[in-house]
């Protein structure tokens, strides 16, 4: 959306765009209380956390405000894994990458040595284990989420050299019940479980969206409530339903977005009656 129709709705930036700024982001308690437990337990202690939930939940909105607020901690180190789907030599390729150790394809446990020195020599000197996000986890193969096991922990499990922040859906949490994975599922020290919400926990996150781009009132009440209440509990269902309606006021130069809008935009016509064909009658006439 360009600047002269940003302008025309007194808006900063469009509000229902996957990349508004984490202020823009509506934090609850209960996800407050995730970021908490990561802030000030895990990124000193290391281990595993799960952060699940189907899609539209707002998982990868999580995990970017949680990223955000980490990289404003000093000495603290945070790496995203891009490729979950990599096989074990592109795993460790990338590994390298993120945090600085140069790897080699063929000689995989000088890889594993020189990963495991970096997060030890981070640990000693800062007292706080780097970071490592892995979104759409339920991706990775087996092999490479118990290689990541093997490499976060030295002295026998009683030392943890990095926090690693999974999240994925559904068959992530169940991926870490089969019998292979017991051992990485039995570690995760800290879980959340992101739900489909309530219309009025969706409703608080479209007034603070829209306050923070600027124009509270761009929707009328009644518009704002219909959306929460047909967006089935999922923010992205919600964005994207607003985003249309938007776009849809843009282009007709609407001041306000109301429930005629809304109509205009998503309500399903009414099919038309069919008229049934009427009988020709033979050259003969009717017949008796």
């Amino acid at each position: 959306m360009n600047t002269k129709l940003l302008a025309l709705y007194g808006l900063k930036y469009n509000p229902f765009t996957p990349d508004v700024p984490t202020e823009a982001l509506h934090i609850y308690p209960k996800l407050e209380n995730f970021y908490w437990r990561i802030e000030h337990g895990l990124i000193g202690e290391g281990g595993f956390a799960l952060l699940s939930g189907d899609p539209g939940t707002g998982k990868s909105v999580a995990l970017r405000v949680l990223s955000e607020r980490l990289n404003h901690i000093r000495d603290v180190q945070v790496g995203v894994l891009t490729h979950s789907s990599a096989r074990l030599s592109d795993f460790y390729r990338e590994l390298g990458d993120i945090f600085g150790v140069p790897l080699t394809a063929h000689n995989r446990w000088h890889g594993f040595k020189n990963l495991r020195e970096r997060w030890l020599a981070h640990v000693k000197s800062t007292l706080l284990r780097p970071v490592l996000f892995i979104d759409e986890a339920q991706e990775m193969p087996a092999c490479v989420l118990n290689e990541l096991r093997l490499l976060t922990s030295v002295h026998f499990d009683s030392q943890l050299l990095l926090s690693v922040i999974l999240a994925g859906d559904q068959r992530l949490t169940n991926k870490l019940r089969h019998d292979d994975l017991m051992p990485l599922g039995s570690r995760i020290r800290v879980r959340f479980h992101l739900e489909y919400v309530i219309p009025e926990q969706l409703m608080q996150s479209l007034e603070h969206l829209l306050a923070c781009a600027g124009n509270p009132r761009l929707m009328s009440q009644e518009l704002m409530q219909t959306l929460c209440d047909h967006a089935m509990g999922n923010y992205r269902a919600l964005c994207t339903m607003a985003g249309e309606l938007l776009a849809t006021a843009a282009q007709q130069e609407k001041t306000q977005l109301d429930e005629k809008l809304y109509l205009e935009c998503f309500a399903v016509p009414a099919s038309p009656l069919k008229r049934k064909p009427t009988p020709t009658p033979s050259k003969g006439g009717v017949h008796g």
